[in-house]
């Protein structure tokens, strides 16, 4: 279960021009791929969708991730974005 600090913690995207994507509000990597990478932040579910992607630093403690690749697009589940607090998560 994750932890009420973790879902406080501040969510950032940083892409730059050399295909290098910056992540903070990183809580857990689901699944990845060259195609997609799913991820969970601290603002809901994440897929980023793209050719050659490549994870190049994790750190959970810190909430960061690192991918180098094409990205295509970054999508958000809205279902689990729109969920409320933390509270209504565990009691909802």
């Amino acid at each position: 279960m994750v932890n009420e600090e973790k879902m406080r913690m501040p969510h950032t995207l940083n892409l730059d021009n050399d295909g290098n994507l910056k992540l903070t509000g990183v809580i857990d990597v689901t699944n990845f791929d060259e195609n997609i990478v799913s991820l969970e932040t601290s603002r809901g579910m994440l897929s980023v969708k793209g050719e050659n992607l490549h994870v190049e630093g994790l750190s959970l403690e810190r909430g960061e991730l690192t991918l180098t690749g094409t990205v295509n697009a970054m999508e958000y589940d809205d279902n689990l974005m729109n969920r409320g607090g933390i509270f209504a998560r565990l009691f909802g």
